[in-house]
């Protein structure tokens, strides 16, 4: 019988909730503040770039496909949690895991490949502007985005099926809020050395590897600012990288902390914080980043509100 077979009816009790129990009213409160700010600051975005038709260009566009990435990768983790604690019962079925853990997964790996499509997108602005409106014309960029999201799955999926011919040999405590690959290797009874092989080879393709593009073409759009004579216009070719780049640090150092704990791991409450930053507090924050420093984004939406 295989692994698979042996744990389908497993349920899994997660330790990093049932570890809040004293404060669960308060941590109930707090979460779905945050979600609820995430989730409407995050469609205010989309809205504002499909009605406003000075948002319709490359950089809005993928700006509207990383905040549906942040509704997605909120909303894979932080319902169940709301759930659980009105409930007080802190389970989660085996095929519910593995569910969760694909789509988190996914929406996650999707995320670096856009940030390194976006960087592009302002190299291409900046350092040849002349042939910008070439280079990221509308087909390319739907290709694009349909190639990262492709790109993305497909890291899930293959971590998924390694994942599900994992045997847990009656170790049904997960050291986490929710389910995630890595927690779920801690606790496997089976041979995970081609699971952790392939997360290592996986978090060079989909996070290194974007990364150091992003290095890359905020080296040449450094380069061409520092030749603009004037301050006003090297200020004004700055600010419109300043909010990708926030953006960039804050998933790039979440993630990273996330995804490259030490082996002993972190405590409980440590993971809880390191895990709400992740897939809450920075979903909430992008937009925000973006519509406090982007003076387009402010006045579409004053233009909304009709302010």
């Amino acid at each position: 019988m295989d692994a698979q077979n042996k744990t389908q009816g497993t349920e899994f009790i997660l330790l990093g909730l049932s570890s809040l129990l004293s404060h669960e009213i308060h941590l109930f409160l707090v979460f779905v503040t945050e979600y609820l700010v995430a989730l409407m600051s995050n469609l205010t975005i989309i809205i504002l770039i499909l009605l406003d038709s000075r948002l319709h260009n490359p950089m809005y566009f993928f700006l509207s496909q990383l905040s549906f990435l942040d509704i997605c990768l909120s909303s894979v983790v932080v319902p169940k949690i709301l759930v659980d604690f009105l409930r007080q019962q802190y389970t989660i079925s085996y095929n519910q895991c593995l569910a969760q853990a694909f789509f988190l997964i996914g929406f996650a790996g999707c995320e670096p490949a856009l940030l390194a499509v976006m960087a592009y997108d302002r190299y291409a602005a900046i350092c040849q502007p002349l042939h910008y409106a070439h280079r990221m014309r509308g087909k390319l960029c739907v290709q694009l985005s349909l190639a990262i999201w492709l790109w993305g799955f497909l890291n899930s999926a293959i971590y998924a099926a390694l994942a599900s011919r994992l045997d847990f040999c009656g170790h049904l405590q997960v050291p986490h809020m929710f389910c995630d690959v890595p927690p779920l290797l801690k606790i496997a009874c089976s041979d995970i050395s081609v699971n952790t092989l392939v997360s290592y080879i996986n978090s060079t393709l989909v996070g290194l590897i974007p990364v150091l593009l992003i290095v890359l073409s905020y080296f040449y759009i450094l380069s061409s600012i520092l030749q603009i004579h004037s301050k006003i216009g090297r200020r004004k070719a700055f600010s419109t990288c300043a909010s990708h780049l926030a953006v960039v640090t804050l998933f790039v150092g979440n993630a990273f902390v996330n995804y490259n704990q030490p082996r002993a791991g972190y405590s409980l409450e440590v993971d809880t914080l390191i895990s709400t930053m992740f897939c809450i507090v920075t979903p909430m924050l992008n937009p925000l980043i973006y519509s406090l420093r982007n003076k387009e984004v402010k006045g579409a939406l004053r233009k909304l509100l009709n302010i």
